[in-house]
């Protein structure tokens, strides 16, 4: 199978329990066993991972940069969802 026809996988990373994952990069597989390894071996070979996520990366929907004004600008009337008006 040559690199064209491997599936794209976005790999993340938590580096110790409890703490957020983390989009550490991406890997090519034939299949999510194959993209777990490969990302154990790449992002997670000195210990610098205590768990990983991989997804394919056509499961990922992002928001465009063209998009930025029409897609933010509902939030950015809305003050009280900040929290400058009390104390937290």
């Amino acid at each position: 199978m040559s690199n064209t026809q491997l599936k794209l996988w976005e790999v993340f990373t938590q580096k110790k329990d409890g703490a957020p994952y983390e989009h550490a990069g991406s890997v090519r597989a034939s299949d999510r066993e194959m993209a777990l390894q490969y990302a154990r071996d790449v992002y997670a070979r000195r210990n610098e991972a205590r768990s990983i996520w991989v997804v394919p990366s056509d499961s990922i929907s992002a928001s465009s940069p063209k998009d930025t004004g029409p897609f933010f600008d509902p939030a950015n009337d809305k003050a009280y969802r900040h929290p400058a008006f009390y104390k937290t």
